[in-house]
């Protein structure tokens, strides 16, 4: 019996180390399990540590040879206690950056390899190609809000609105008020430009939206300096 009770402890010692054992593939350094990340504000950087497998209850990647990718994640909550999960999906390794993609949020998302080896991968998020369209375009509407901003709304009878922007199903996103003291061509014109890129963009990444129509404000009242829209 006693001999017995060795044989299994040895054999349960043996199982739990061969679970543990860290597998590196000498020919793509970045297959394998990665956790204990640490993130580094003044670099925009993540420091991963390898480990043998995904833990219980701790964030992790995993990056496999089948071109699999697992993200072990508590999901948004931030409250004890957390529940930890994994989310599937694949990956690419191009060069130096790791396209990820998956069904949940984030969706796609890359990650260019600042520094990789046999115990470490420091990574730093990359925009996507439709990250970087959407930039574009909040750069542009951007210049939309600060234009209608620049003036102070004292007097309503100097506001008008227009709207802006194209909804995937059809139809503005909103309506924006800008007024006559500014220099109104150029503002009009850059609204028109902006309407025609998010309609480009919507079709180039397949967005969807409601059908339901946008409702057309009445008029512009000065609020506290400011331009409401009143329906």
């Amino acid at each position: 019996m006693k001999n017995l009770f060795l044989f299994t402890l040895m054999f349960f010692m043996f199982s739990c180390d061969k679970e543990e054992e860290i597998v590196i593939n000498s020919e793509n350094l970045l297959l394998g399990v990665w956790t204990n990340s640490t993130y580094d504000s003044n670099t925009n950087t993540t420091t991963f540590e390898r480990v043998g497998e995904l833990p219980n209850e701790r964030y992790g990647v995993s990056f496999q040879e089948d071109g699999t990718y697992i993200n072990r994640t508590s999901g948004w909550c931030g409250t004890p206690p957390l529940t930890f999960f994994n989310i599937e999906g694949t990956f690419i390794l191009d060069k130096d950056v790791v396209k990820v993609n998956i069904q949940d949020f984030p969706g796609d998302f890359q990650w260019k390899i600042v520094e990789l080896d046999e115990n470490k991968l420091v990574v730093k998020r990359e925009l996507t190609d439709q990250e970087k369209d959407h930039k574009e375009l909040m750069n542009v509407f951007n210049e939309i809000e600060l234009l209608s901003m620049s003036v102070s709304c004292t007097d309503s009878n100097n506001w008008d609105f227009v709207a802006y922007g194209s909804k995937a199903c059809g139809g503005p996103q909103g309506y924006i008020a800008y007024s006559s003291l500014i220099d109104v061509t150029s503002f009009l014109e850059k609204v028109t430009v902006y309407t025609k890129l998010e309609d480009e963009y919507n079709k180039k990444w397949g967005i969807g939206s409601t059908c339901d129509v946008t409702p057309q404000p009445k008029k512009v009242n000065c609020e506290n300096g400011y331009p409401v829209l009143k329906y």
